[in-house]
Formats: C-alpha cells, structure tokens, sequence
C-alpha cells in the first residue's frame, strides 16, 4: 500500500438492500465481503498456511482424485476467501489482499513464521492504521492492519478486502461502474493527480484500488461477487468491455453463476444465490 494510502472508508456499513426490497437475499450465508478466489499450484499448502499465518477457519473442501482441492471455502474473521488448485482453464495468480486483524504485530509474526516473507515491517501509518505487509509462499501479498487513529465503526472494518494495483485505476473504477454500479468512496489522490486510493464499493461490500507504483505492480486477480440478478450483471459487464468467461447457468450447489474477464486481466465470478 503506498504512503498516504487512506484506509477504507465505509467497510462497516450494512449492506444495501436488493431491488425487490429484502436485504441481501441473493448472498449465501456467511458472505459479507467481495471474495478474493485464490488459485494456486498446491491448495492443500496454501489452506494449511492461511489457518497457521491467519487464523482461518476451513468451512468447505471439495477434494479430487489425488489429493487436489477442487473448491474450497475458509473464514478469516467475518469474511470468506475461497481456493482452488489451479487448472488449464484457469492458471496460478498471486494477488493483493489488505486485511484486517486484532493484532497486526502478532498476526504479521504469525505468518512468517509459518513461511511469509517480509516485505515491510509493521508501524504506525500516516492514514490512521498499525500496518506490516508479508509475501506469503504462493505469491500473495498480505497488507496485514488494524484501525488505530480512526474509529471503523461497532462492527470494525471488513476483514478481508481485495486491493487492486492498476496501471489506470481511474479507467478501472469506470469499468467498475459501468459494469457492477459501483460507487467509488474517499478517493485520495496525489498533486499530479495519481490515485493513492479508493474505496470501490459492489453492492454490499468493496475493494480497494490505487495506480501502481514502484514495487506495487498490477497483480490481476479473481473475484467472487453476488448480484440479485446475475444475468442483469454479466450482460453489464460484457457492455462494458469484459469478455465472456462463462454464460449464466443455474449451478447444481444452490447458485446461478456466470464469469467474465474485465479489460484488466481479472476475471469476476458473478453469481445470485438461489439457496441450498
């Protein structure tokens, strides 16, 4: 996260209600932020690591023949993250995650000691967190935080939130918008006008997007998102550039799913949850 980046702005409001007036009856139980899909070379390391370095908690796990994960779904305090091993369809991608915790030192400790490396120590940050960022073995890079000079609210800030690097983060919020009805909140920018951060809310919870710099380079990624109307979204997001992935269908786990890839290397998951 670059300096001066500010933290999330409104992680701690409810989520909005669906267009037909019943509040996120589209969301599986349990989801309450936009789902950063992990696929990796070696999923089973990689859940064992987020239970060791982050405390997670597995939910699901759907093995294949030979000891691969085909789907799995693990909590990280009151958000979910998903893994997979990666396939030919869909490669190995590390992302960008800023997270939130009790304890950031001891959570920054946590995880190299169960393999990250260390790609800034934590300190106090000038926009209001205590901050450390870590590389974990896969690639991913965990911005790992706690509220300290600003007040997240009773339910505190999202505990997971994807963060978007862009070459553009202008022309990505707009995708975002025009594709998904987001709304961009506290955007900071630099004198010359470089995005140091925003806040990218989806329906009912957000990510984050700043213009790369430096070391911050773009690490497109895979996102879960659930819609009340699926086929409304992806038709949306191939209007607004994305390329079909997957057309919608009704899934035999409870979902109707769909999955496109935006103008920026990231591929959504769009979904409506039709119930288990």
């Amino acid at each position: 996260m670059n300096e001066g980046t500010a933290p999330s702005a409104s992680p701690s409001t409810p989520p909005k209600e669906s267009p037909k007036g019943s509040k996120t009856n589209y969301l599986p139980p349990g989801f309450r932020n936009i789902v950063p899909y992990f696929l990796v070379n070696g999923a089973a390391r990689f859940i064992d690591f987020l239970k060791a370095a982050l405390g997670a908690e597995e939910r699901l796990r759907i093995p294949l023949p030979g000891g691969s994960v085909m789907h799995a779904e693990l909590r990280i305090g009151d958000s979910i993250v998903e893994v997979a091993d990666a396939n030919e369809k869909f490669a190995a991608r590390p992302m960008t995650i800023h997270l939130y915790v009790k304890d950031a030192d001891a959570t920054y400790g946590k995880a190299l000691q169960a393999g990250a490396t260390s790609i800034s120590k934590v300190e106090d940050m000038p926009w209001g967190d205590r901050q450390g960022a870590v590389r974990d073995p896969f690639g991913n890079v965990w911005n790992i935080g706690m509220p300290k000079g600003w007040d997240p609210g009773p339910d505190g800030p999202r505990s997971v939130q994807p963060f978007l690097h862009c070459y553009d983060a202008r022309k990505v919020m707009a995708f975002a918008k025009a594709a998904f009805g987001a709304e961009a909140e506290g955007v900071a920018e630099s004198p010359e006008g470089r995005v140091l951060h925003a806040t990218v809310r989806i329906n009912y919870a957000t990510i984050e997007v700043d213009d790369a710099e430096g070391e911050t380079q773009p690490m497109p990624g895979y996102f879960h998102v659930y819609f009340p109307d699926v086929d409304k979204a992806y038709a949306a997001a191939l209007g607004a550039g994305a390329s079909s992935v997957e057309t919608p269908v009704d899934k035999d786990y409870g979902e109707r799913a769909a999955s496109v890839k935006d103008p920026f290397g990231n591929t959504w998951f769009l979904a409506t949850y039709l119930g288990r």
